[in-house]
């Protein structure tokens, strides 16, 4: 760009600039490839080659209040965004500092870009990138709309590969962004190739522009990435296109992959023909001989490549000095620790003036009320809270806890969204990030299934990006048995999200749990798996009175619903008041543990110690079950205080059955309980 200023934009491009970038990034994949992948400094290595010059010219046509989700051949536009050499160089070589602190491979990477455009955490999935797009996008929009924040000509940008339109992700993405015209711009680099398949094997034709020219609600814009006028031009249009019409566009440039899918790759699937071919499609003697043109002749060319080639060594060097984080440090920055993160967070309303102590208020209220009433004082306090999902809208959910606040919000803070669970959580990631607090809703547990890339990938963020960047979010997920039972919306298995490093885990069994521990969620700064059990949400035993609009439970605080000194019952969710009743007649304690991560072990140890007997009864699946875990630091921790040994009573290691007697008879029930509380009592 012919003027560097982040709050403007150009339309004459600086050729000088260009060529200094893509000299820039030409050296970098020579050094890497030539001296410091040979040395074992870099382990993962990936050419942009023949990418190169158009993701620099797209790269300089974004500014402030944009943000950019790339992909692992995206070096080219982070350094047109500015990104200091040693950060780039040193990411890779897994040093001090950088993208990560050495947490994460140096082509993962990110860059909280003040002042400029932001380059989204990567992820190290292909097709992960799109849907956070999309909610980056969606959150440009609301916030213009809605909270009257700019700038009004913002845009959200993802950067693919051919293939990587085979996946979910693009096509979930292109569905949000078209039915909702968002100011996201799709940039397709189609090299032909995924690693070795071709691209007849990802896209029918071999076009994803040709096949998309029907495509309601979306613009196409076609055309060589190796020619740097129509490169140039087509970039321009499309960035502008979305800038000015505020609608999503799609930008498709054919490029050559001039070296392997990463530095292993020997490239022998393709024949010689066709690799001597690709080099002829080498964008960089084109963009010289442009060059020359501007006023970049040779001697200036040769200027600029003894200039980048310094640069860079200089840039190794400072890597270099940085040397390898403290490995001590490197379990921190999981979660929130009260500092904050450069990028996302903060959206949630201050927890001044609350109180962990309820105030129990009128008549008992079931599990449903309580969530939906804490919902709609968030949504009512906060403008940065919305809340979505399938059927969530008109409906009110399948549940019928979010009934009746679309009608009172409005749809820009209480949508539907498309069937598709990516959709839902990534765009929530991209949301999250752009400073928005999002309550996305997964229907039924099972459904969580196609969305667990994106849980993954949010929960690491904060760790993977060493603080820089973080996605705080409420994800509510309903499960686990109700009057009957199936594979399909009876599972529970929050083992699974308890392993997924970074996101908290509430599992409450009843209305004054639930307000608490949802309250505390929506004013936090980590994202949360809020599992609400379908057979609590009205029953009558997790009815409770209102506890006050300011009481917030802080996880990892259990609570005993009955006290003794004969045994311990650890147990969470619907099993609470199976556990309790079988264990009457009995001095016991029962322990709701009410969030599994994290989990209050010192009250679980304390009561072990004192009653020397464990049981954990809980609805999952019995192996690998979070009991499994529970049991294990009992035996770690309080081994020498047992008299008998940790059991654990739970369904068995089948799906749930659809017929209630089935259900039943695998359920962990009161007479089930009881039989192993006598067993263990009288061992």
């Amino acid at each position: 760009m012919a003027d560097r200023d982040p709050g403007r934009v150009s339309a004459e491009v600086d050729w000088r600039e260009v060529a200094r970038l893509v000299l820039t990034s030409r050296e970098m994949d020579r050094i890497e490839e030539q001296e410091l992948v040979p040395a074992k400094k870099v382990l993962y290595q990936f050419s942009a080659r023949g990418h190169d010059m158009a993701q620099v010219l797209l790269g300089l046509q974004l500014k402030d209040g944009d943000a950019a989700c790339g992909y692992y051949r995206s070096r080219p536009l982070l350094l047109a965004l500015g990104v200091p050499l040693a950060d780039a160089l040193g990411s890779g070589m897994g040093l001090a500092g950088g993208y990560s602190d050495g947490r994460d491979i140096g082509v993962v990477f990110n860059y909280p870009n003040s002042g400029g455009a932001h380059a989204l955490p990567m992820c190290g999935g292909v097709g992960a990138q799109y849907t956070p797009a999309a909610g980056w996008a969606q959150a440009i929009a609301y916030k213009a709309q809605v909270l009257n924040e700019g700038p009004n000509d913002a845009i959200a940008l993802v950067l693919g590969g051919d293939a990587s339109c085979a996946t979910g992700g693009f096509w979930s993405a292109l569905t949000i962004a078209t039915t909702q015209q968002l100011p996201l711009l799709i940039y397709v680099e189609d090299n032909g190739y995924g690693i070795s398949v071709p691209s007849e094997y990802q896209t029918p034709g071999k076009d994803i522009a040709a096949n998309l020219a029907s495509f309601a609600g979306l613009t196409i814009f076609n055309g060589d990435g190796t020619d740097p006028v129509q490169a140039s031009k087509l970039i321009q249009e499309a960035v502008a296109h979305v800038r000015t019409e505020r609608v999503p566009a799609l930008l498709r440039l054919t490029v050559p992959r001039l070296e392997g899918h990463s530095f292993q790759d020997t490239q022998t699937y393709k024949s010689e023909a066709e690799v001597e071919a690709e080099w002829t499609r080498d964008p960089l003697p084109k963009l010289r001989a442009h060059c020359a043109k501007r006023q970049v002749g040779d001697e200036a060319w040769a200027d600029l490549e003894r200039e980048t080639a310094w640069q860079v060594q200089a840039a190794v060097a400072e890597a270099e000095a940085r040397g390898i984080s403290s490995p001590e440090k490197v379990t921190t920055k999981v979660f929130f620790d009260g500092e904050m993160s450069e990028v996302g967070g903060g959206a949630g309303l201050s927890l001044d003036g609350t109180t962990d102590q309820p105030r129990p208020d009128g008549q008992r209220i079931n599990m449903v009320t309580a969530i939906r009433r804490v919902l709609d004082q968030e949504l009512e306090a906060n403008p940065r809270v919305l809340v979505f999902g399938e059927d969530v809208g008109p409906k009110g959910g399948v549940h019928a806890v979010t009934l009746g606040l679309q009608e009172k919000f409005g749809r820009d803070r209480v949508f539907d969204t498309s069937l598709n669970e990516e959709g839902i959580v990534g765009r929530a990631v991209g949301m999250a990030l752009a400073g928005l607090m999002p309550v996305p809703e997964i229907q039924f547990r099972k459904y969580a299934e196609p969305a667990t890339e994106q849980i993954h990938d949010c929960g690491t963020m904060r760790w993977r990006t060493n603080n820089r960047f973080a996605a705080p979010m409420v994800l509510r997920v309903p499960g686990g048995f109700f009057k009957c039972g199936d594979p399909w919306h009876s599972m529970t298995n929050e083992v699974e999200f308890v392993h997924n490093p970074g996101w908290k885990v509430a599992v409450p069994s009843n209305a004054e749990d639930a307000v608490g521990l949802l309250r505390g969620s929506l004013r936090g700064n980590d994202p949360v798996l809020f599992f609400e059990h379908r057979a609590m949400l009205d029953d009558s035993w997790g009815r409770r009175p209102w506890p006050g609009d300011d009481y917030v439970l802080p996880f990892g605080r259990a609570k005993k619903t009955r006290e003794g000194d004969k045994i311990t019952i650890v147990t969470w969710g619907a099993m609470v008041p199976r556990c309790e009743a079988a264990a009457e007649g009995f001095s016991a304690d029962v322990i709701d543990l009410r969030t599994l991560q994290p989990w209050d072990e010192e009250m679980v140890l304390d009561s072990v110690r004192r009653t020397r007997r464990c049981l954990i009864v809980h609805e999952d699946l019995r192996t690998g079950g979070f009991g499994a875990e529970i049991a294990a630091v009992v035996a770690d921790e309080a081994f020498l205080d047992l008299d008998a040994p940790v059991a654990r009573v739970t369904m068995p290691d089948i799906p749930s059955p659809h017929h209630p007697k089935l259900m039943e008879w695998v359920l962990p029930d009161a007479a089930g309980i009881r039989a192993e509380i006598e067993r263990l009592v009288g061992f």
